[in-house]
């Protein structure tokens, strides 16, 4: 069965959600002083200003011009994998991601879409296995147009949107973890994940594959990864004294803290109670992506928006994904129209929830007449038109494929959905772009930029005169000539199947191969005997060496391919400090709070559970009990991991500062890894100590001269204090580090468990 999350524990453990998030954000400096201002209707004014802005370009990372890569082809086809795929959004926005999953189980993967349960038969009839997550896209929607900007509108925060939202947002996550290891709520078939693929609203993502150990691969229709090309298509960026392209480079890091700020909190809950794992710390949650240089896909096409110069390999671009066009046959009255006069346009907005219905509906009509155009008025989610009757000149039509209807008409109108966009501008229509949020301001801009379309029309600006000059335009020969221009452009890319090649290219094929059978993928890994040396393992290798007494069942367990360090990155000793008494300072106040809150909270629930008064209060014990063991946890982490460790990487990393690189360690696993790092740290640190008020100046004057020979001096000089401080607070928080996790590792986790139930399930079958 599906598990269900609606216990009461969870209920009195979740977030507050009654207390909207922080979100504003302010900061001021001679390098770069930042503003955020909230309109109205919930869309953020960015204001960015530097009194600095060639010490502001340092800070950014350096710019190197992209250098075509050569094509490799892998030495290793890809094993068959359990690919889960989970999307959150509209209609629009899982359509992209059944042509990806249909092209992937061609290739032989056996692929899950996880995403609104409202989906489930477009899913299903399209051949794909379905898992539903939750969340309702129609509410989304209509909340969305209501706040067409990052932020929530004054309206909404009173009106209550912001619980209900962060409650939905906590029903998917809690709904994308179970898609990745339970089996399929209709066969029962068993199921864990190899590999998952995400959009990035999904916000599951990483977490998921962190707790599974296995690859992830991001794939999106609007540009998510900061890049000095354009601004992110949420923010509205006034720059003032700084250069335009260093405006659009920070504008994706305000999205990030802006989102981190309001789901941070209900992330971090759900990681520590679904997926046992610590919490993400607030330096890191805003740039995890980034930080991690997770593979990303961006699924537009390359002759529209090419792809930026400041993104690195990990990134591609690959074209729109464009599904097979369905088999449909029209019914009679649509038939009998499209034959009936001139050529139709088609205006429909699909999954938008309007608010003013009639309003909207009258508009077209107008608009039509004085463009003297007949029109498909596409119903939606909004029941465009209400109950109006076709007529001569106006068809309400309900579902319909766009591939197929797209061809019978002259141009069209809709919201700006990456989909939409794609399959006009692919059909070589004309395209009038009317946005209400997200990306379709962005796409809107980028039709009109190559002559397919006019400018624009916000939805709270359209108006009758407004739309038929629109439609004026996308009639007129220019229009269409660009059109077929970007039309021809995109038929030579086949966005579905470049998207496939950059999921396996992006895939670590020795990693995730068995070792006995590598056109399997591994699932086990366990000692053989006469091995010193793990194996990986698929089910059918595992069966084989199970059956030859190679290999013991009970001493297999599950393959972990990928390890993902979420360790806060410490660049020097004094922000080390700093964010770990910090950090130290928020578990400790937390605990503290909860000693005194939780008892009565337990206390509530024990009596409206129907407990006596006896058990009411011992609940209320063991809640102080457990409030103390907390305070007195995160006092010693703090004091005997913690610090030190801030300390350690602080001062190791410090040479960064004045330009020096720094070797990496090996991460810390447990208490003989703890010790291994320790030492080697300890024996460099003070080997490179010593020995840097020697080599820098020699150093630095062979390149520089005097000036050199007087900047090694100084290098030599820091080193000396920060490389042996390292080696010296290494010796501590390294070893205390490892017999931390290999405490933590000790414990009986949930998780492991499930995910060896879900891959025992397999195996037997």
């Amino acid at each position: 069965m599906v598990a269900k999350h609606t216990d009461s524990k969870a209920e009195e453990e979740s977030p507050v959600w009654d207390e909207p998030p922080p979100y504003s954000f302010l900061s001021s400096g001679a390098i770069l002083a930042s503003s955020f201002t909230l309109n109205a209707d919930g869309t953020l004014n960015v204001d960015l200003e530097s009194a600095a802005p060639d010490e502001l370009t340092k800070l950014l990372p350096i710019h190197r011009p992209a250098v075509p890569e050569p094509e490799v082809e892998s030495p290793r086809k890809c094993p068959p994998l359990n690919i889960i795929v989970q999307v959150v959004g509209s209609r629009g926005d899982v359509q992209p991601f059944i042509a990806l999953g249909t092209a992937l189980q061609r290739y032989g993967h056996r692929v899950r879409l996880a995403t609104h349960n409202v989906f489930a038969d477009f899913v299903r009839k399209s051949g794909l296995e379905f898992y539903p997550i939750g969340g309702d896209p129609e509410d989304l929607m209509s909340y969305m147009v209501r706040n067409p900007g990052l932020l929530p509108s004054l309206d909404s925060l009173k009106g209550g949107d912001i619980p209900r939202k962060r409650r939905m947002i906590q029903e998917m996550l809690r709904g994308c973890w179970d898609s990745c290891i339970l089996p399929d709520p209709i066969s029962k078939e068993p199921f864990v994940a190899n590999a998952i693929i995400a959009n990035p609203p999904s916000f599951a993502h990483v977490h998921c594959a962190q707790a599974l150990g296995i690859p992830v691969h991001l794939m999106f229709t609007m540009p998510w990864t900061a890049t000095r090309a354009f601004p992110h298509p949420l923010t509205k960026v006034k720059a003032r004294d700084i250069r335009r392209s260093q405006a659009n480079y920070f504008s994706y890091g305000i999205v990030n803290i802006m989102t981190w700020q309001g789901l941070g909190d209900v992330i971090n809950k759900w990681r520590v109670k679904d997926l046992h794992l610590e919490p993400v710390h607030t330096s890191m949650g805003p740039d995890l992506i980034d930080f991690l240089k997770l593979p990303f896909t961006y699924c537009w096409s390359p002759a529209l928006v090419p792809k930026p110069q400041d993104w690195g390999s990990n990134i591609d671009i690959c074209g729109f994904f464009m599904r097979d066009e369905p088999a449909y046959t029209p019914p009679q009255d649509l038939d009998n129209f499209l034959r009936a006069g001139p050529v139709p346009v088609y205006i429909g907005f699909g999954s938008i929830v309007l608010e003013d219905v009639k309003r909207m509906t009258e508009s077209i009509i107008q608009a039509c007449r004085v463009a003297n155009v007949r029109v498909i008025v596409s119903r939606g989610w909004s029941k465009l038109g209400g109950d109006n009757p076709s007529t001569n000149d106006v068809f309400y039509l309900g579902d319909c494929p766009h591939e197929w209807l797209f061809k019978q008409v002259s141009a069209v109108v809709h919201h700006g959905g990456a989909g939409t966009t794609a399959c006009g501008l692919y059909n070589a229509r004309p395209t009038v772009i009317v946005p209400f949020f997200g990306d379709q301001p962005f796409w809107g801009n980028v039709v009109a930029s190559n002559g397919a379309g006019p400018v624009p029309i916000p939805h709270t600006a359209l108006n009758s005169e407004n739309l038929a000059e629109a439609i004026k335009f996308c009639l007129t020969p220019a229009a269409q000539q660009a059109a077929r221009a970007v039309a021809e452009q995109m038929r030579r890319e086949n966005g579905v199947e470049m998207a496939v090649q950059s999921f396996h290219r992006h895939l670590d094929m020795p990693k995730i191969s068995c070792d006995v059978l590598p056109q399997r993928a591994a699932d086990w890994v366990c000692r053989l005997s006469k091995s010193k040396a793990e194996t990986k393992l698929s089910h059918a290798a595992l069966k084989e060496k199970v059956s030859e007494g190679q290999a013991k069942l009970a001493d297999a367990v599950p393959y972990r391919p990928k390890d993902y360090n979420m360790d806060v990155e410490r660049l020097d000793p004094l922000s080390a400090g700093a964010s770990a008494t910090f950090g130290v300072l928020t578990d400790f106040t937390s605990a503290l709070g909860g000693t005194f809150i939780d008892p009565f909270k337990q206390h509530k629930q024990a009596r409206l559970a129907g407990g006596d008064g006896g058990s009411a209060d011992l609940a209320a014990v063991a809640a102080v009990g457990r409030g103390v063991t907390s305070m007195g946890t995160s006092l010693s982490k703090g004091a005997l991991v913690g610090m030190p460790l801030a300390l350690a990487e602080g001062l190791r990393n410090a040479p960064r500062l004045y330009g020096e690189e720094i070797k990496g360690h090996e991460k810390v696993k447990d208490w003989k890894s703890g010790g291994v790092v320790a030492a080697k740290n300890f024996g460099t640190g003070f080997y490179e100590g010593i020995t840097d008020i020697v080599t820098k100046p020699y150093a630095g004057a062979k390149k520089e001269g005097a000036l050199g020979f007087i900047k090694g001096v100084g290098k030599g000089s820091m080193n000396m204090v920060a490389k042996p401080g390292s080696a010296m607070f290494g010796l501590l928080a390294y070893p205390a580090q490892g017999v931390y996790k290999s405490i933590e590792s000790l414990k009986k986790s949930p998780v492991t468990d499930a995910v060896r139930a879900g891959k025992l399930a397999s195996y037997e079958r």
